[in-house]
């Protein structure tokens, strides 16, 4: 019986990956679902052939744009929980390049994200070949290069043999909850067509076991104490919860000792917001029952969250640089920052195990109803918020809070850039685990219906919403095409204020003057961008790909306009015209932004001073 059997690199690349699973308490599943592509002259007969030839066993989809292919991956393995990806592929050159940004999105987010964007020949003949980019000091490096920085893993197979050593190193960084992000495998044109007796070994299932790792008992030990000695902590619950499913072990450890929890944008959804002492999300884009609350913590124990600073205000979002933190996080770069006492753990063993030490020694928090007050302040605030009704149209906070009544408990919302994410952080009441898919670690403008069609593809048999401005989807909708071509309804949700205005807002914080950040005609007797807004029907866009379109500039019109788009079987598009600067404010929160220290606006002026005199008092590292 043979051993081996001869294969081209490309086709031994799609058996592999098609023989991928992976094991998660004790549950065994399929890894690779497919692959995504659009191809061109560096990977249609090589890698392309592949696919067709195993079309059977592994389903390809064709995309529009190498960017949006990409943050579709990344969404349909967030929204799979990590456990299950689709891998991406773009020809040589300029293709690739589009990936990058995707890349440097999944790895930000910690999403497992398989990258094979096709390369230039090994044997360097033709030379140079079409859509080459030529490095006249180092002619190893081609444009692939580009993706280094943003990868956990990098790889030019540049011999059919290479393909064996590189993807189970991939697979390796995939599967890694702590290491996991973008992975790249550079395959050069001619080795994708190039044969190799590959071993049967390596082409038979493997399973790839993703193991919880416990917490050390003298770690825990040591924030235990450190909790102990806090008369009020604050518990923040990020990200790590949701891949760790560890939210009702949160829920428990706040009820059972007395703690205020908060979110953050990427846990947002997996502690039930009725739990007693949950009290929103956190940061720059929180509540302001958590940011008021955290302010005058004693301690925080931060769970799963790499602590970023705009997301969790970590720096700025208390009263005193000393209050110490406890850190559990399976990754020890993130257990340490802000000079946390760490816990290298999974989150849901490390929570698990802080519970039965502080249970053993009958903890409870000195907290009498200050949690109470706080949140009952905030549910006036919420109240005054959903009463708004401007006389010159539509409210964008107003409309999401409708909006959340409107849409079911099963129905997923996407969003990634602009002033929704902030207001969706504040205002969203999450009905369900796993409903809420926001994009927030790199804020990435373009992942929003790009998103949605990778959420529709992991659940496809729920209602799925994108939230999106205008700027965001000027720069990617070509998804609309593929969800039609593919039968994948997703549902446009989009907020038309005419720019940028979340960044027009922030500007005039700073005392600039509104400068290129909305959609004005240039007007000639000044040559400035100052002129009317320019005009746009995006529904007609959206018709003209064949999706189903309406308007609504009234709440009566949007409500008209969602019960019809449900009732639709094809993608649709809701055009909600809104007014700029009608998204919440910041509440009990700072963001350091780079004013200018010298300028000849007076309105500049105060403002670098009052930013300087707030960056004097943050904590330093």
């Amino acid at each position: 019986m043979a051993n081996s059997t001869k294969l081209t690199m490309a086709q031994a690349l799609v058996l592999f990956m098609n023989n991928q699973y992976i094991s998660v308490d004790g549950n065994e599943s399929k890894f690779v679902h497919g692959v995504m592509g659009i191809f061109g002259h560096g990977n249609v007969v090589g890698l392309g052939q592949a696919l067709q030839q195993y079309s059977k066993e592994i389903q390809f989809i064709q995309g529009k744009n190498e960017q949006d292919i990409a943050h579709a991956c990344t969404a349909y393995a967030k929204q799979m929980n990590r456990r299950a990806i689709f891998a991406c592929t773009a020809s040589v050159g300029p293709g690739s390049l589009n990936l990058v940004t995707a890349a440097g999105t999944a790895t930000v987010n910690r999403i497992p994200l398989l990258l094979l964007p096709a390369d230039t020949f090994a044997d360097r003949q033709p030379d140079p070949v079409l859509q080459q980019v030529e490095n006249d000091s180092d002619y190893s490096v081609t444009a692939n290069n580009s993706f280094k920085a943003v990868s956990r893993y990098w790889d030019r197979v540049t011999r059919p043999e290479q393909l064996m050593t590189a993807c189970i190193n991939a697979f390796r960084v995939l599967t890694d909850p702590e290491r996991t992000g973008a992975v790249t495998l550079c395959l050069p044109q001619d080795v994708q067509a190039e044969s190799y007796e590959y071993p049967n070994e390596f082409l038979a299932k493997r399973v790839w076991y993703i193991d919880r790792t416990p917490p050390a008992l003298l770690a825990i030990h040591r924030a235990a104490e450190q909790i102990i000695a806090a008369k009020k902590p604050f518990i923040i619950s990020g990200g790590g919860v949701r891949y760790s499913e560890a939210g009702r072990a949160i829920a428990e450890f706040s009820n059972q000792f007395k703690i205020p929890v908060a979110e953050t944008q990427a846990g947002k959804g997996e502690i039930d917001s009725a739990q007693k002492y949950y009290v929103g999300c956190v940061g720059i884009c929180g509540t302001k029952a958590a940011n008021q609350l955290m302010k005058h913590a004693d301690l925080i124990i931060a769970v799963g969250t790499k602590l970023n600073d705009f997301v969790t205000n970590s720096k700025g979002g208390l009263n005193s640089l000393d209050v110490p933190m406890v850190s559990i996080n399976i990754s020890r770069l993130d257990a340490l920052k802000m000079g946390s006492l760490s816990v290298v753990a999974d989150a849901r063993e490390g929570i698990a195990a802080l519970h039965d030490v502080l249970t053993e020694r009958k903890y409870k928090s000195a907290y009498a109803d200050e949690i109470e007050q706080e949140k009952n302040s905030w549910q006036i605030e919420l109240a005054s918020l959903s009463q708004l009704e401007p006389a010159e149209g539509l409210s964008q906070t107003r409309v999401l809070l409708e909006l959340n009544k409107l849409l079911g408990e099963s129905d997923v919302i996407v969003s990634a850039s602009g002033s929704l994410p902030s207001d969706l952080e504040r205002v969203w009441t999450v009905k369900a685990p796993g409903t809420y898919h926001l994009e927030y670690g790199f804020s990435c403008m373009g992942y929003e219906t790009a998103g949605a069609l990778g959420v529709k593809m992991a659940v496809p048999e729920k209602e799925v919403y994108v939230f999106v401005g205008d700027g965001a989807f000027l720069m990617s909708h070509s998804n609309l095409v593929t969800s039609l071509q593919e039968h994948k309804k997703i549902n446009i949700l989009l907020f038309n204020n005419n720019g940028h205005q979340c960044i027009h807002n922030l500007q005039r914080s700073q005392g600039v003057d509104s400068f290129g950040t909305e959609f004005r005609y240039r007007e000639a007797n000044t040559g400035e961008l100052t002129g009317d807004y320019v005009s746009i029907d995006f529904t007609k866009v959206a018709e003209g790909y064949g999706v189903k379109a309406f308007k609504a500039e009234t709440l009566i019109e949007l409500k008209t306009a969602l019960k019809l788009s449900r009732e639709e079987k094809r993608s649709t598009l809701i055009e909600i015209s809104v007014l700029p600067g009608t998204m919440t404010e910041g509440y009990a929160n700072f963001w350091r932004v780079g004013t200018a220290s010298v300028s000849e606006s007076p309105a500049v002026q105060k403002a670098y001073e009052q930013l300087d005199a707030v960056v004097k008092t943050l904590r330093k590292y």
